[in-house]
């Protein structure tokens, strides 16, 4: 109730200069590819990972006022708060009115920067990118947080499923890259043998990596059909030497 507030209180939804240059943009090639009929439309980002900009494109098209898309979309942003109360439940795993208190002040502060009230006025998806990492961190913090005895199944499967989430949201925002190279790094903080932590870091890692090239592969398979790089503009003088070697010409 509190997220879809600020839509229906403002009467309207902000279009953010990101959403001017290339969300609306995006969302319409998720709808339909484009390759045949624009290039660089909106700059380099015209090619960025078009997937999860579609929600604002079709509600933009389908015609709904900007106070109910904005309400969508403050819905959608609700998938963000569970890994925020995990996290805070596992730093405060007090079971008292005390730890009740703090663990939904600590949340409320979390939503009370300026990035997730800024995305609540606006059409910006940044909370969205961010959403599948914030599930990562909260799984994690919950096998650090596990008590004894140790359950390695259980760890193992968390540390899988983290990566997963994690290489999900470097596809989502290439940004979540450096942040994904660290996240292994938090099962070392797990009770257990060393060379179980060891196996956790690593299954973590594989995760990433897993999970990145399958919900990357099919656009990356798309610029590298059109370019001759998945990855497309970046990195683009790399990809050049190996078309000049390789004769591909896209």
């Amino acid at each position: 109730m509190v997220f879809i507030s600020v839509p229906l209180y403002l009467g309207e939804l902000g279009l953010s200069w990101d959403s001017l240059n290339h969300h609306i943009y995006l969302g319409w090639v998720a709808d339909a590819p484009r390759f045949d009929k624009d290039h660089a439309a909106a700059s380099n980002q015209a090619y960025q990972y078009p997937y999860l900009y579609w929600p604002v494109y079709k509600l933009a098209i389908s015609g709904f006022s900007g106070q109910a898309a904005g309400v969508v979309l403050a819905t959608l942003h609700l998938i963000t708060v569970p890994p925020v109360w995990m996290v805070a439940r596992a730093l405060i795993p007090d079971q008292n009115r005390y730890g009740v208190t703090m663990r939904a002040a600590a949340v409320l502060l979390g939503y009370m920067s300026a990035v997730p009230l800024k995305m609540l006025e606006s059409t910006g998806n940044d909370l969205l990118a961010a959403a599948p990492f914030l599930w990562a961190i909260a799984l994690a913090f919950q096998a650090i947080a596990q008590p004894a005895p140790i359950n390695d199944t259980r760890i193992t499967r968390t540390a899988l499923i983290a990566g997963l989430l994690a290489g999900l949201a470097v596809t989502l925002k290439l940004s979540h890259g450096p942040l994904a190279v660290l996240l292994p790094m938090l099962f070392v903080f797990c009770d257990g043998p060393w060379l179980a932590r060891a196996k956790w870091v690593v299954l973590c890692a594989a995760g990433i990596f897993v999970g990145f090239v399958v919900s990357y592969g099919y656009w990356g398979y798309q610029l590298w059909i059109q370019f001759g790089n998945p990855i497309y503009p970046f990195y683009d003088g790399y990809f050049q030497l190996f078309r000049n070697v390789t004769g591909l010409h896209p």
